[in-house]
Formats: C-alpha cells, structure tokens, sequence
C-alpha cells in the first residue's frame, strides 16, 4: 500500500516514487537493488597495466560449473581484454574458426541448450602501475560471483603494488564503493541524496537551519559509503582508504593513485525467473 501511495503521488513516476518512499523513512532498502539474480559466472583478466571484467550468464549453475562453459568464459575473458574490456568491439571481435563472440554465443545455447548471454565488460589501465584483480566465490581460476579490477598508477615497488591492489580489490568487493571520491560524485547524484536527506530531516519537524546541518552531516556519512577513499578499510576495519593509501605509498617509496575500478556482480539488476526444468 506504501508503494501505492507513493505511485498516486508521483503520477506512476518509479524514480519519483522510490524518493518519496525514502523521505518517508518506508524504503530503507532502496539501495539493496544489486542481488544475485542469475547464474553464469564473472571472469576477471588483467596484463600488468591492463584488466578487464567480463559476466557470462546462464540459466542454472549447474552449467556454470561445467569446465567447457568455464573455458568458454575464459577464451571470452581473453578477447575482451585484447579488446581493452569494450564490449561493444568484443561482441563483435573474432572468437573462434572466423565467427564473432556474438555469434559463438549463441552456438553455445543450441549446443548445451540452455539460455546463455554475454551481458557485460569492461577494463581500466594505467599508464604505471599496475590493474589489480580479485574474485570472490571463485569456482575456477579468476572466475566466480563477484569480480573486482583496481587501476594503481605508480612507479613504486611492483611487489608492493601487487599486495596493496589485492587488498584494495577485496575491499571493493565487500564494500560496494560507486565513486573513488566526493569530488567524483555526479552534481545530480549528490543534489538528489541532498533533497532526499532534507525530506527526511523536515518529517522530524526540525527548524531549517537544524535541517541544513542535519544534512551536511548525513552528506558526509553519504560519501563515507558510496567513496572508496572514504570508506573504512575493511582489511583492518579502522583506517580509511585514503590513509591505508598513505601507508602503502611509503612502504611502496612512490606516489599511489587509484585511476578506476570496476566491480561486478553475477546477476546483478536481473531479475531471476524460477522455472521447473523437470516439469518442462
């Protein structure tokens, strides 16, 4: 009835409805969006100063699990990262006896007859550095649920590099961060956060100028979840990125800047259909 309500009150406007459903503290679970909702498999691959994210979905992890799809994934993997993680060149790019990924894909469902799609890719590099990789829920090598890719532009010491990376990796796959910093965050983002946060406050019945500071409070705890270099590491669970950097670059001897990064979830947004495969 809630959700009712909210439609009635922005005209049938989904995007409109969540916000009003949030200023009225009833959708606390908005953000909770990102479920696994199909099966397949997320495949990282990375060369040094290159990485790439690729997701390969299936209809049952029964396939999932099979070592010819897993090769399959992998040679996908392969020619994204030739590809510079573009999906739109890999679709396209040649895979195997002259056809397209696209067109392989589809040899792939008539051969195991089950539903399966390339959903997605993409890659970041540094010009120094290193991309830094990890998967978690790994049923094969650098494939599992969740996929993650760090970009660290630095001339510092390689095996250093490649630590902190991992561990930065690790986090960004636990923490969900959507912007490396504040500065990155888009000017409509952090107004719609803003006018939601204020909604929230005047419910209270809080004077304005409380309301002003109530939101700039709750801005700041905003871009401590959703900034990586805001976050709490979740290696220590104490220091923030952004200090855990610091560390990393007087053990490193040299400058660290994290360029991108990119982290994918299997299923994520999809909406998961429950099928009898017995009965049919």
């Amino acid at each position: 009835m809630d959700c009712k309500k909210a439609l009635t009150e922005t005209d049938g406007n989904m995007e409109q409805a969540i916000d009003w459903l949030r200023k009225k503290g009833l959708a606390a679970a908005a953000k909770k969006s990102g479920r696994i909702a199909a099966e397949g498999l997320v495949a990282v691959q990375t060369a040094q100063n290159i990485g790439i994210v690729a997701e390969v979905n299936t209809e049952t992890d029964f396939v999932a699990r099979n070592p010819d799809f897993q090769t399959f994934v992998k040679k996908i993997a392969d020619t994204a990262l030739s590809q510079g993680g573009s999906f739109d060149q890999t679709v396209e790019a040649s895979f195997e006896n002259g056809k397209s990924v696209l067109e392989s894909v589809t040899e792939m469902v008539s051969s195991i007859g089950e539903n399966v799609t390339f959903r997605r890719s993409s890659g970041c590099s540094v010009k120094e550095g290193i991309v830094a990789s990890y998967v978690h829920n790994a049923s094969a090598p650098n494939m599992g649920k969740i996929g993650v890719i760090v970009g660290l532009e630095s001339t510092g010491n390689m095996d250093t590099l490649e630590g902190f990376g991992k561990k930065l990796a690790m986090h960004i796959a636990a923490a969900k961060p959507e912007w490396i910093s504040p500065e990155d965050v888009g000017e409509e983002y952090a107004n719609r956060e803003r006018e939601i946060l204020a909604g929230q406050a005047r419910e209270s019945g809080k004077p304005e100028e409380i309301v002003k500071k109530m939101v700039a409070g709750r801005m700041r705890k905003y871009f401590e979840e959703v900034c990586l270099l805001e976050q709490t590491f979740v290696i220590d669970g104490e220091t923030k990125v952004s200090k855990a950097i610091e560390l990393a670059e007087k053990e490193a001897g040299a400058s660290i800047k994290i360029t991108d990064f990119v982290r994918f979830q299997l299923g994520d947004g999809i909406e998961k259909q429950n099928s009898d495969f017995a009965a049919e």
